[in-house]
């Protein structure tokens, strides 16, 4: 990779911790000029910096209102990016239905994962975050829907995911169960009986297609530790 490039996807993530909105569209702009692919702007440009704003507040430098702020100034580079982003266009789209779970309010991972698995052709249902069990469960049935997708940051609603796999089993409902977020690991993932883990927006894309391909959990797991080594972190890996 060539210096230009990985200079404009520093300043991109710079700019996103520096909670300069103005600046981020800018440099957005810029990286769409210089040809960078937009999938690459988002995960190592905007999400990165999304990425050390998460650390900061763990550190508690950033606090709140801090982590509000550069959230807005990234969906604002999504913003700038996403007409430049290939839209897969399915003559039947296959239906995601997603959130994050009930008693967790961090949704930004989520909302990237949102925007990707929507240009990749999917039809999206977003739920929001702190979602009940049973709105999974209802929305799922009511939209029949291929792809459930449980979100968490917080380790005291992991347990959760296995409750919602296990209540659209008893409904009758055979929608593939994709889990991921900063807590959740493959092994996790298996425990609990999701057909899929990713560990980020752009390995949720690849993930979400495989299971609908019937590809094996554990193929899937060893195809993405091959393929994907430029990406960010988590599915829900936003606060």
């Amino acid at each position: 990779m060539n210096g230009g490039k990985e200079s404009i996807l520093k300043e991109l993530a710079e700019a996103v911790i520096n909670m300069d909105e103005v600046l981020v569209r800018k440099i957005a702009a810029s990286a769409m000029a210089a040809k960078i692919d937009p999938y690459e702007a988002i995960m190592s440009g905007l999400a990165k910096g999304m990425d050390r704003v998460n650390e900061l507040y763990e550190e508690e430098e950033y606090f709140v209102p801090e982590l509000l702020v550069c959230a807005d100034a990234m969906y604002a580079g999504i913003e700038v990016i996403r007409p430049y982003m290939s839209k897969e266009d399915a003559t039947t789209k296959k239906k995601v239905v997603i959130g994050v779970m009930k008693g967790d309010t961090h949704d930004i991972g989520k909302n990237l994962v949102r925007i990707l698995l929507d240009n990749a052709g999917f039809e999206m249902h977003d739920l929001g975050r702190d979602v009940s069990y049973a709105n999974f469960v209802v929305t799922s049935g009511e939209t029949k829907a291929d792809i459930v997708g449980l979100s968490t940051l917080m380790t005291t609603t992991m347990d959760g995911m296995q409750v919602v796999i296990e209540d659209l089993k008893k409904a009758g409902i055979n929608s593939k169960v994709l889990v991921g977020g900063g807590p959740i690991s493959p092994g996790f993932a298996k425990n609990i009986g999701a057909d899929g883990y990713a560990k980020n927006a752009a390995e949720a894309v690849k993930v979400a297609k495989g299971v609908l391909q019937g590809i094996p959990f554990s193929s899937l797991i060893s195809q993405d530790k091959r393929e994907l080594v430029t990406i960010g972190r988590s599915i829900g890996g936003g606060r």
